[in-house]
């Protein structure tokens, strides 16, 4: 296997077993480990979401770090940005068990370097060498230990803080917690900031993560706001690192909008740095043109919160992430977090006295856009240049008005082709024409 977007990710006991997360955890070790002293060793805290999968991939990948001389904490069950906070925390390497949105069948392993911080490409590569060139392991080996409560709880102290002591008060909120990482904690979370929340999707029972629910079916969270007269819905994935947010009347608010409010927020109070918000090439062009009238630059990387992340630290800025829902606050996080970002969002709200869905409509409009996924025969990494001449064929009937964009899933054998044109209907027609094409070349 290999890495992909984010992290390594598969069928479960099929593609990714015990045997590879225990190599993996070996490779890793020896990649990332910082050679302890004579009293000290180097250590990890894993964490996991709620799959049926996700303890056996757990307990091989700690026999793998142990196994090369490494301290391993269990947080147990809990947020891929609580490993990140916890691993900052202590200045440990991290490493989560999940799949984030995939199917409860599929499981995949994210890697934090020391500090909380995630892979570069380089990293990534050295510890597939290290797959392939791997040796007996030498001396003793790490302790395997179970993690003491405090750290969820300065966990939640540290999502809490970022409203800087002002609630939530006047809101009620629906959080759909995908049946996943956030389940136990979610209510918690949000109680603390005030506000009166309804919880869904709380009861994981292994195999029903993401099943009809959270942040990858937005219909259940826009269905509960509705019912329960709620002026906001938080959808998180599996591992709660990213959000899709519902307003008062059912509508989407996607992670394009909530990046733009931000910065908008943090822009009117001289808190955007450089005055300027990272983001992927799949954010909507119209982001772009509300951007530019706010007077706010734009950085552009491509798609993964990690090249988000790294563009963020090379330019010192405080915002960025992708339309998916990975928002990533840099003065708080090493990661994006759903929760973090849902209790900005509510701050925002309380604060400007408007709805959700005032501050998306004036934050931006998009542009029609129309996302495929063409399910090919294998993973498909040059797609882009193979059907190149196809894309520019494509956007030369657009007329720049629009763009084209085909890119291959980093997790998953899907070819994504996106469209944005000047009206539904074009974007329409142009997408499936390149699907077509896909399809005809790769399945």
């Amino acid at each position: 296997m290999k890495f992909g977007t984010d992290g390594v990710r598969g069928v479960a006991n099929s593609e990714l077993t015990a045997e590879f997360a225990l190599r993996l955890g070996r490779a890793a070790a020896r990649v990332l480990g910082r050679p302890g002293d004579e009293h000290t060793s180097p250590e990890v805290v894993i964490g996991g979401d709620t799959r049926i999968s996700t303890p056996m991939l757990e307990a091989a990948l700690a026999a793998g770090f142990a196994a090369e001389g490494v301290d391993v904490r269990h947080l147990g069950v809990v947020p891929t940005p609580a490993v990140a906070f916890a691993a900052q925390r202590s200045d440990a390497m991290g490493a989560m068990v999940s799949a984030s949105h995939n199917p409860f069948g599929d499981n995949g392993i994210k890697l934090f370097a020391t500090g909380g911080i995630k892979l570069t490409d380089d990293i990534e590569a050295a510890i597939e060498r290290q797959l392939d060139a791997m040796q007996p392991p030498i001396g003793q080996p790490g302790r395997i230990a179970a993690s003491d409560d405090a750290v969820m709880t300065d966990y939640v102290d540290h999502l809490v803080s970022i409203a800087q002591g002002r609630t939530a008060s006047s809101l009620r909120v629906v959080v759909d917690a995908a049946n996943g990482a956030a389940s136990a904690l979610a209510r918690t979370v949000f109680e603390r900031v005030g506000a009166d929340v309804v919880v869904i999707g709380d009861e994981p029972d292994g195999t029903n993560i993401n099943d009809a629910c959270g942040a990858t079916f937005p219909a259940t969270v826009a269905e509960a706001v509705l019912a329960h007269g709620a002026d906001v819905g938080i959808a998180l994935d599996g591992d709660a690192d990213r959000l899709i947010a519902v307003d008062h009347t059912g509508r989407v608010v996607d992670g394009d909008h909530i990046i733009a409010i931000a910065a908008i927020d943090l822009m009117a109070r001289g808190a955007l740095r450089n005055d300027t918000v990272v983001v992927t090439t799949m954010t909507n062009l119209g982001f772009h043109h509300a951007m530019r009238a706010a007077g706010i630059g734009v950085v552009t990387t491509d798609v993964g919160d990690r090249y988000v992340l790294e563009a963020l630290a090379d330019g010192g800025h405080v915002l960025g992430g992708e339309q998916s829902g990975h928002v990533i606050f840099a003065d708080h996080a090493t990661t994006g977090d759903g929760m973090l970002t849902a209790i900005a969002l509510l701050d925002i709200i309380a604060r400007s006295e408007r709805p959700l869905a005032d501050l998306a409509a004036s934050a931006m409009t998009s542009l029609p856009q129309i996302l495929v996924n063409v399910k090919v025969s294998e993973r498909v990494p040059d797609v882009a240049v193979l059907l190149a001449d196809d894309v520019a064929r494509l956007e030369s009937e657009l007329a720049g008005s629009g763009r084209v964009l085909l890119r291959p899933s980093g997790t998953e054998p899907l070819v994504r082709v996106m469209v944005e044109a000047a009206t539904a209907h074009e974007a329409d027609r142009v997408a499936n024409d390149l699907a077509t094409v896909v399809r005809a070349r790769f399945t």
